[in-house]
């Protein structure tokens, strides 16, 4: 006998193998491009809506004109790994800053195996491979998290921090406190934890 489906189902599974819990706010869904394998849980908050938009000073009288077609500007705000998680209520927002005097937005690029915790708010330039984000956390706009970092529970990482491999960030501002040793719960390089925490997804 076949187990029992959940109640219609909270995740959609896409092609792709990607679990999105309905109950997730993911707003510019054409700007934002999942890896396969992750996992988008509910009142998780996804900002694809917030791209970089071309500015073509030719063409000033007609503002509502869509940018796509101008080859050099990126269309993707937000790109995530492989096998990562995007816990409850985080909120992924790509980076902004001013630019030539326009306030200009970034892609947030997201590698394999990330763990974003519970109420984190991720504006980074990118979270590298194997990067665990704490609960409560808040990654700075432009930041950079580079691969097997960890930040810790409620940790402040200022704008534009650059936080090395291997390094253990925390407080507010977040300043590096140690090192990632040998079995320190991190995404392991196996990535073992993350594929288990996305087998269990959806599962009664």
């Amino acid at each position: 006998m076949p187990p029992p489906k959940a109640a219609k189902g909270e995740y959609i599974e896409t092609d792709t193998g990607n679990k999105i819990s309905r109950r997730s706010q993911i707003h510019g869904t054409q700007h934002i491009i999942l890896g396969g394998k992750t996992v988008i849980q509910a009142e998780a908050v996804i900002r694809g809506d917030l791209f970089r938009t071309a500015t073509l000073p030719t063409d000033a009288n007609n503002a509502s004109a869509p940018a796509a077609p101008n080859p050099s500007t990126p269309s993707v705000a937000i790109t995530v790994g492989r096998y990562s998680y995007i816990s409850k209520s985080a909120i992924l927002r790509p980076p902004s800053r001013l630019h030539r005097g326009t306030h200009s937005f970034y892609p947030l690029k997201i590698g394999d195996h990330v763990f974003v915790g519970e109420g984190a708010v991720v504006e980074a330039a990118s979270l590298g491979n194997h990067v665990h984000v704490g609960k409560g956390a808040a990654v700075g706009s432009m930041a950079i998290i580079k691969d097997y970092a960890y930040v810790l529970d409620g940790a402040v990482v200022p704008p534009g921090m650059v936080v090395p491999s291997w390094c253990i960030v925390g407080g507010r501002p977040a300043r590096i406190v140690g090192e990632v040793g040998e079995g320190y719960g991190v995404e392991g390089a196996d990535g073992g934890m993350a594929r288990e925490r996305y087998r269990v997804v959806g599962r009664p």
